[in-house]
């Protein structure tokens, strides 16, 4: 094994790439946005996506655009969930937002007593941290519940998923990514043809990043295998990050660190209850951003 494309989500990535950092094997994730990743500064540890900091800090953005002036943020206590709820929410003091809670629940189920709150402070806004598989069932409780909130979340709500589960409940809420849809993406035109014959589905968040970052170890092995020799996992990890790829996502090249030196962040609205249409949903903004330590330097 050269190279890993991986992981989903950050709180198995983490502790996965300290495994990675011991035997020199690349890790090109296509999908982790925590900080930690790539602030570790591990040689052999990058991703073609974004990062919560900022992700985090466009959510709010976002919210103060909406004319909120009050919020309620709920995450699910993960790294991934935790972390990106906390930038929002510092981001959002910081915008003039007046946070009315900030509350971690591993509940999957029964919301009651977390609606029930939130409810009584009536917020403008609530932002969940977390994946859709917990937001879902949650948005749906609070709606049938009588909470008139705009609903909100980041990248871990990008699955049609979401729609199957919360239904009509979720229609107008918004939600960040580090990865619009592919097919809003003008160089994934084919790579979007291509899936659609071969699974019959438009391509789930994170599958041309996935696709890009499969095309960047490859081009890595690639480099590190000039002259006919067995390329070493060193030497793979130090190529990766030497790639300069035209990818179907963008242009992707690597800073000291390995994160992406301008990733692509969005701000999508839910469209249709029915999940066969999730890829419709709209992009409302779309954005290129640095990441914080290379806008600093």
């Amino acid at each position: 094994i050269l190279a890993i494309i991986g992981h989903l989500n950050s709180g198995v990535a983490i502790p996965s790439s300290e495994v990675y950092k011991e035997v020199s094997l690349a890790m090109i994730s296509p999908a982790n946005t925590n900080p930690t990743v790539t602030d570790r500064k591990y040689t052999n540890i990058n991703r073609v996506c974004g990062r919560d900091d900022v992700q985090g800090v466009v959510g709010s953005e976002f919210a103060k655009s909406l004319n909120a002036k009050t919020v309620y943020v709920i995450h699910d206590k993960t790294p991934y969930g935790q972390g990106v709820a906390e930038f929002f929410r510092d981001d959002a003091k910081k915008k003039g937002l007046n946070v009315l809670g900030f509350e971690g629940t591993e509940e999957k189920s029964n919301f009651d007593p977390i609606i029930t709150p939130v409810r009584a402070r009536n917020p403008d806004l609530i932002y969940f941290g977390g994946i859709y598989d917990q937001g879902a069932p949650f948005f749906k409780q609070a709606r049938e519940k009588g909470v008139k909130s705009k609903f909100m979340g980041p990248d871990g709500m990008d699955s049609s998923d979401l729609a199957k589960i919360a239904g009509k409940n979720v229609v107008g809420m918004y939600y960040t990514s580090a990865a619009g849809p592919a097919s809003a993406l003008p160089k994934a035109k084919q790579f979007v043809e291509d899936f659609k014959k071969k699974f019959g589905k438009n391509p789930e968040p994170y599958a041309a990043e996935a696709y890009d970052a499969a095309t960047v170890a490859l081009k890595a092995i690639e480099a590190a295998a000039k002259g006919g020799k067995a390329p070493s996992r060193e030497d793979v990890a130090v190529a990766v990050r030497k790639v300069k790829l035209s990818g179907i996502t963008g242009d992707i090249e690597f800073d000291a660190k390995g994160d992406r030196k301008k990733a692509l962040y969005f701000v999508l609205q839910v469209d249709s209850d029915d999940p066969q249409k999730w890829g419709d949903n709209k992009i409302v903004k779309q954005l290129a951003i640095a990441p914080p330590s290379a806008s600093k330097n």
